[in-house]
């Protein structure tokens, strides 16, 4: 049985009495703009997410930067551009679709004769692009897949250093 409509009581919001039945309005902050803290939305989670993954992005691209001339440099202990020559012999002398899903890389478009240049190129753009993200808290799609693609290109050209366990 329900309970008859003059009983109920009624909620005051910013200053308005209204019913529980009806839509309250949206609380604005003194500048008239909508507040930023509603229930239901992320954005506090988000931030904090971005800024995480991004400040892992940096230790990573700090590191790459600090260590990868020593360990797959031109002068490094098992240099990329020599694994890289191994995979495009492997197939035939090409860096074609097989080369590339193979070892998939940023390193096949740059140019091979300083390769010390081309690693500290790809960590030096992966930790701009992650400060900005860890400054500021705010990142899209493209910015997190260009940290990820970067990353990943070291990856693919570290052998057993960037291995993890293959």
């Amino acid at each position: 049985m329900a309970a008859p409509e003059g009983s109920l009581r009624k909620r005051k919001v910013g200053g308005a009495e209204h019913s529980p039945a009806s839509q309250p309005s949206l609380a604005r902050d003194p500048a008239d703009s909508p507040a930023r803290l509603h229930t239901g939305t992320f954005w506090l989670t988000r931030i904090v997410l971005l800024r995480a993954l991004a400040f892992i992005y940096f230790v990573a691209f700090l590191v790459a930067f600090n260590q990868n001339k020593a360990l797959i440099g031109d002068r490094g202990l098992l240099p990329c551009k020599l694994y890289l020559k191994n995979v495009q012999e492997y197939f035939q002398g090409s860096t074609g679709w097989a080369a590339w899903t193979y070892a998939p890389t940023i390193m096949w478009l740059l140019d091979w004769s300083d390769m010390n240049f081309n690693l500290d190129l790809i960590a030096l753009l992966g930790l701009g692009i992650s400060s900005f993200v860890l400054v500021t808290g705010c990142a899209n799609m493209i910015l997190m897949t260009a940290l990820w693609a970067l990353y990943m290109s070291l990856v693919n050209v570290g052998q057993i250093w960037y291995s993890f366990g293959k």
